[in-house]
């Protein structure tokens, strides 16, 4: 199959490459430092398979002024936060986690009697950066609603169970998907970064509370802010 590159030359690659496999045949320091495949006009897991004749820019950790990029190192970012404070604090429930407009967030729900605040961050970072010295990929996977609510039902997660009950419901749908980085998996439309490793520059900023989607009749939750550039 062949692709088209931004400069409207093409690159022939086996059927089925990926985008890091484009990316790899195009050069290896590419390779290393792209983030997000942009297809047309939407953003595409670089780990993803790409198809002949579609239009293809990579975006790296060197377009600082990208949104998508961006959009995409902080996401990937928030992820990490998840699996750091769930290392960290066995118990916790965890319910969202989106980039926003000057960083990202995360919410959780602690254990009775844990409470977490700003000096916790220095611990939280370092478990961060573990996972990030370990370059571990985000694996994304399709699967059915039924298996997803039954997964986080064995694993005590509510939040996530209330939001695939509410996209079936809504919406209708019968498979979601799940990104999985090192020993975490969390339900997530994507897209993300290939890898833990992409997220170098990073830093909790602060904590504060946040109830339930926004319901004040429902838990107050522990929301973490951060956030990430590309250096």
């Amino acid at each position: 199959m062949k692709i088209v590159l931004p400069d409207s030359s093409e690159l022939e690659l086996p059927d089925g490459a990926s985008g890091l496999e484009a990316a790899r045949a195009i050069g290896p320091r590419l390779a290393e430092q792209a983030v997000v495949a942009r297809v047309g006009d939407a953003t595409r897991d670089l780990r993803l398979p790409l198809a002949d004749g579609e239009l293809v820019q990579f975006l790296t950790t060197r377009d600082t002024d990208d949104p998508d990029a961006l959009y995409v190192l902080r996401h990937s970012t928030a992820h990490l936060l998840a699996e750091a404070v769930m290392r960290l604090h066995p118990g916790v429930k965890i319910a969202i986690g989106p980039p926003i407009a000057d960083g990202f967030y995360y919410d959780f729900e602690f254990p009775h009697g844990v409470t977490i605040n700003e000096d916790d961050f220095p611990k939280i970072e370092a478990q961060m950066r573990k996972h990030v010295k370990a370059s571990e990929p985000f694996d994304r996977s399709e699967v059915s609603t039924a298996e997803a609510i039954d997964r986080y039902l064995r694993e005590d997660q509510p939040y996530k169970v209330e939001l695939i009950e509410d996209l079936v419901r809504d919406q209708g749908v019968t498979t979601v998907s799940l990104y999985r980085n090192g020993e975490f998996l969390d339900l997530c439309r994507g897209p993300h970064a290939p890898d833990t490793g992409r997220a170098k520059a990073f830093k909790l900023t602060s904590v504060a509370g946040a109830y339930w989607r926004g319901d004040a009749n429902r838990q107050m939750l522990t929301r973490v802010y951060g956030t990430a550039f590309a250096t």
